[in-house]
């Protein structure tokens, strides 16, 4: 708001060269004065549990566990796990120095056309699927389910889940690209 009020158009700049100097000033007041974000002490007990469990789950399949495997790891709902992830990542400088000296960085923002072009390959790859398949990549991933509470509802084992799901997202990977 601040840039918006101080613009003055008829200097012949461009809004934006001369509101991310201001954003960016107003950002690093913000740090300066004291008004860092606060983590609450749960969540960063969270972070740690998270870490451990990542580094085990890491170390014994060889690769990173998703997000909902970390739910099913640590007990802890999605969003908790969420939150947890993003407190524990570390900041990101928004200036970087260069030869010429201090810049701001780039913030990437993913594209609008992107977006829509993966929701409708997303949606094209599930109308293929049949009912009962449809149902568990639903379930498993507009629902954040369990793979044991997916296969609850459907009738089938865990490991059954398990399995139907990796060859689904096989076949999804597939006919997207």
């Amino acid at each position: 708001m601040k840039a918006a009020r101080g613009f003055d158009e008829e200097r012949g700049l461009k809004f934006s060269t001369y509101a991310v100097p201001v954003i960016i000033g107003e950002m690093k007041r913000l740090f300066r004065d004291g008004g860092a974000i606060h983590v609450s002490r749960s969540v960063r007990e969270l972070s740690l549990k998270l870490n451990r469990l990542r580094d085990a789950f890491a170390a014994t399949h060889g690769r990173e566990p998703t997000v909902s495997e970390l739910c099913e790891l640590s007990g802890e709902a999605y969003e908790n796990v969420l939150e947890a992830l993003d407190a524990g990542r570390q900041p990101m400088s928004l200036t970087i120095v260069t030869e010429d000296g201090v810049d701001e960085a780039d913030v990437p923002v993913p594209s609008s056309e992107q977006q829509i072009l993966d929701s409708i390959s997303l949606r094209r790859a599930l109308a293929k699927l049949d009912e009962r398949d449809r149902k568990l990549i639903f379930l498993r991933y507009f629902r954040d389910k369990t793979q044991t509470e997916t296969a609850a509802v459907l009738g089938m084992t865990q490991v059954q889940v398990s399995r139907r799901e990796k060859k689904l997202l096989a076949a999804m990977r597939s006919s997207i690209e």
